[in-house]
């Protein structure tokens, strides 16, 4: 008997965001937890507004300023990888229109971002943001 697996990604909208193929980007994130060789738990990913998440990341980060993405790591030590990753659907547009680039590449990027930090990944150095961004290029690369 064969039976469909349940996701282990899930999304929650606190600002509605247009995102399609939401079955084939979860089995894709799911991916890349594979590929890292990370144990998947679950992770959320709220698509929210500008406000809601400075809110987060004054409250949580004692960081006042607009963020496009806050990542909660929720397991512990030698549990499957849990997670939160909160994601301004606004600053995320903005950037897309500075950065020059579409969309819904913009926040694919961002997604793949915030699913590398849970993997473990660092952007605090400039020699961990080149490396990061390079992983989220090939990955943007694989997915479309």
């Amino acid at each position: 008997m064969t039976g469909s697996r349940k996701s282990k990604i899930y999304f929650f909208f606190e600002k509605e965001t247009k995102l399609e193929n939401r079955s084939k980007l979860k089995k894709f994130l799911e991916s890349i937890f594979k590929r890292e060789r990370k144990d998947l738990g679950s992770v959320n990913l709220i698509f929210c507004s500008d406000r809601y998440l400075r809110a987060i990341n004054k409250d949580y980060l004692k960081h006042d300023y607009y963020t496009d993405i806050v990542t909660f790591g929720l397991s512990a030590e030698g549990e499957p990888l849990a997670g939160e990753i909160y994601i301004s659907v606004d600053r995320v547009f903005e950037n897309a229109i500075s950065f020059r680039v579409a969309r819904e590449k913009e926040l694919h990027r961002v997604i793949i971002h915030g699913v590398l930090h849970l993997c473990g990944y660092s952007d605090k150095t400039k020699a961990d943001k080149n490396r990061m961004t390079a992983m989220e290029d090939r990955y943007l690369a694989s997915y479309f």
